[in-house]
């Protein structure tokens, strides 16, 4: 891995894969939801829509049409806390994915008859997220854990929000967030020290300064929303403190993922749907923002088995907050976590995306043998210590479904009571 900074001061991260012929290339900016205010959430994401919509020099067609012509991959997404620009070419066609990228990022149109429609596909984009409970039950998620908080703010926006945009407030965010000081360039793939004055090149140039936005810590508020909605099965998520991107727990608190929810042979996969049937999708996961994070369950299921389901949930997190795991689910999550991440890595998108995201939320980077050195390294100590925190208050729970009987009434701090009895 290289780093290096343009001479305008833009932040560089490369690795040279010489092994493969693809290069993936992307533009990060730190920018989302979260650095949004109540009326103009949605617009980090709405600019990502607008930035395919066309520059002096290439409509959106032909945008397209340059990538499509060379077998060539351009996509972006927006997060809570940043916006990746990016694309997958071959070796070859690499000045070709960075001039047009490049094009769109300074010079996009923000054209209003073009703005007028995009608009209404993200109202679109909306309604169909609106109508996958599965999705939309993580969203109410966020807004029961973070009230108030920008964490709590969907990265699509509303509609109300979204009407009131144009032209002249997309370029204003623009100015103020895509700045020099938020914004790196990640390259992984079959480059060479050429790449570096293609760069220069089509970069070099960018002189938007700015300072880098502080940010709110949010609160975990331990409180419960059910959203009524005609469905087949109920969704249900129950959300525990979790650990930050720079907290030293955050590979003890993956590694209990691991035990709890986080593969076929988790506790909640076996308990719930190998031994009982009882569902199809059950999982958990642990997702880490710059200063907080979350540990979350997720479960649907057919409102006759919602209390059931309930039930075996609890009794699992019961155990997990009495007895937490043992040395064996320890070593095997180890191994589970050390064989996903090197096969994660072995794309260049995944190389590129890897590089990205550490330089523009954390600057720094940990090598491979670094990162398995971490996992090994983690002991029941820090196990006990994640579990500490998870347990530290009543869990937060969403529900999107029929009828809330199966969680009226339920009890959510009781893992607290035996967890600080231990």
């Amino acid at each position: 891995m290289k780093k290096i900074k343009l001479t305008n001061g833009l932040r560089v991260v490369m690795e040279k894969i010489p092994t493969c012929r693809s290069v993936s290339f992307g533009i990060w900016v730190k920018t989302g939801s979260r650095h949004e205010h109540q009326d103009n959430n949605g617009i980090s994401h709405f600019i990502e829509h607008m930035l395919f919509k066309g520059t002096d020099r290439f409509d959106a067609k032909a945008i397209a049409e340059q990538f499509d012509a060379i077998g060539g991959n351009v996509n972006a997404f927006t997060s809570k806390e940043y916006t990746c620009y990016y694309a997958k070419v071959l070796d070859e066609h690499l000045p070709i994915a960075v001039d047009v990228l490049a094009d769109m990022f300074f010079n996009s149109l923000m054209d209003g008859e073009e703005l007028a429609k995009e608009k209404n596909v993200i109202l679109e984009e909306i309604s169909m997220y609106e109508d996958t409970p599965d999705d939309l039950v993580h969203d109410l998620m966020s807004k029961v854990v973070y009230g108030d908080h920008p964490l709590a703010y969907p990265i699509l926006g509303t509609k109300q929000q979204l009407e009131a945009m144009g032209p002249d407030d997309l370029r204003a965010y623009m100015k103020d967030h895509y700045t020099i000081e938020n914004t790196v360039v990640s390259v992984a793939g079959n480059i060479n020290d050429d790449v570096i004055e293609l760069l220069e090149k089509h970069f070099g140039g960018f002189g938007n300064h700015g300072e880098v936005m502080d940010i709110a810590t949010p609160d975990f508020h331990s409180e419960v929303l059910y959203h009524k909605k005609k469905t087949e099965q109920n969704h249900i998520c129950l959300s525990f403190p979790g650990c930050s991107i720079h907290d030293p727990l955050q590979y003890a608190m993956i590694l209990l993922n691991n035990s709890i929810g986080g593969g076929m042979s988790s506790r909640l996969f076996q308990e719930i749907r190998e031994k009982r049937g009882l569902a199809y999708s059950v999982y958990s996961y642990h997702s880490s923002n710059e200063d907080s994070g979350l540990f979350t369950v997720y479960a649907g299921t057919a409102p006759k088995q919602t209390q059931e389901v309930m039930k075996l949930t609890k009794e699992v997190m019961a155990d997990i907050a009495t007895h937490g795991i043992s040395e064996d689910e320890l070593r095997k999550g180890k191994e589970q976590l050390k064989g996903s991440l090197i096969l994660s890595l072995e794309g260049t998108g995944s190389r590129m995306n890897r590089l990205g995201k550490n330089e523009l939320m954390m600057g720094k980077h940990l090598s491979l043998d670094d990162m398995i050195e971490k996992i090994e390294k983690v002991n029941m100590d820090d196990v006990n210590a994640a579990l500490d925190l998870m347990f530290s208050k009543p869990f937060a729970l969403a529900m999107v479904g029929t009828t809330d009987k199966a969680i009226a009434g339920m009890r959510r701090d009781d893992f607290v009571a035996l967890r600080s009895n231990q």
